[in-house]
C-alpha cells in the first residue's frame, strides 16, 4: 500500500500519478537501479598485461652492463688510484647470475643455478684481489669457502628435490646444513689465520643443530607422536 507524497491520498499499485493532485508516482527501488546504472565505473575488472620475462632480462642485462661500463670509464679517466671498477664489474656479474634464472632462463636447473652462483662469487673475489694485491687469501680461503658454501647448497637442494619432503624433513635438512656449513667455515678460517683448527663458536652451533636433528628424527620415526604434534602445531 502506498500514498501520495504530496496530498497523502491512497494510491493504486498500478497508478503512474496521483488521481487527486497529479503528482507522479516514483518507486524508490527503480531510482536505486537507475543510480547504480549511472555509476561511471566499468562493470568488469581490467587486468594489466604482465611484464614478459624476456623484457626483464633485457632490462637487467643493460643495467649491469651500463653500471660496469660507466664505472670502468670513471675509473679510467677520473679516479685512477686503484682498479676499483673491477670490483664493481664482479658485483654486476654476480647480480646478473643470481637474477638470471628468475627473468631469463626460468627453467634452468637448480643445481646449475647454484653452481653458477658459486662461480660468480669466485669471480667477484678474484676481482677484489686487484685491490688487495694479495692472491694468498683468494687461493687458500676465498675459493675453499665458495666451494664449501656451494657444495652445502647443492646438497640441501638435492635433499629438498629428491628425498621425502615435509615440514619436519625440511627442518632436518636445514639444521644439518647449517651445522656443516658453520663447522666448515670456522675450520677453513682457522687453518688460514692460525694454521691450527680450533673449533669454538661452530661447536656450539653444531651441538644445537645436532640436538634439533635428533628431535626431528625421533618425531619422524614415531608416527603417533608426529601426528599429535602436527595436529597441535597445524602443519
Amino acid at each position: 500500500m502506498s500514498y501520495c507524497v504530496n496530498c497523502g491520498v491512497e494510491l493504486d499499485a498500478s497508478a503512474a500519478s496521483c488521481p487527486l493532485c497529479g503528482t507522479p508516482v516514483v518507486n524508490p527501488n527503480e531510482l536505486m537501479k537507475k543510480e547504480e546504472a549511472q555509476i561511471p565505473f566499468p562493470a568488469k575488472k581490467g587486468q594489466v598485461e604482465a611484464v614478459k620475462p624476456k623484457d626483464l632480462g633485457v632490462l637487467l642485462t643493460m643495467l649491469v652492463l651500463a653500471a660496469a661500463a660507466l664505472c670502468g670509464a670513471l675509473n679510467a679517466f677520473v679516479f685512477r688510484d686503484s682498479m676499483w671498477a673491477l670490483t664493481v664489474a664482479g658485483a654486476c656479474a654476480l647480480l646478473w647470475v643470481i637474477l638470471e634464472p628468475f627473468v631469463i632462463c626460468t627453467r634452468q636447473p637448480v643445481y646449475l643455478s647454484l653452481f653458477l652462483d658459486g662461480a660468480a662469487v669466485v669471480f667477484l673475489m678474484y676481482m677484489i684481489t686487484f685491490l688487495t694485491r694479495d692472491m694468498g687469501w683468494f687461493l687458500h680461503l676465498g675459493i675453499p669457502l665458495a666451494v664449501l658454501v656451494t657444495a652445502v647448497a647443492e646438497a640441501f637442494a638435492f635433499c629438498i628435490l629428491k628425498l621425502p619432503k615435509s615440514f619436519l624433513t625440511v627442518l632436518l635438512y636445514f639444521f644439518t646444513a647449517v651445522g656443516l656449513l658453520c663447522a666448515g667455515i670456522e675450520t677453513l678460517v682457522d687453518r688460514y689465520v692460525n694454521g691450527v683448527v680450533d673449533l669454538r663458536w661452530s661447536a656450539v652451533v653444531v651441538t644445537v643443530c645436532g640436538i634439533l636433528d635428533i628431535v626431528f628424527v625421533t618425531m619422524l620415526s614415531q608416527k603417533r607422536l608426529r601426528n599429535a604434534i602436527r595436529r597441535r602445531l597445524h602443519f
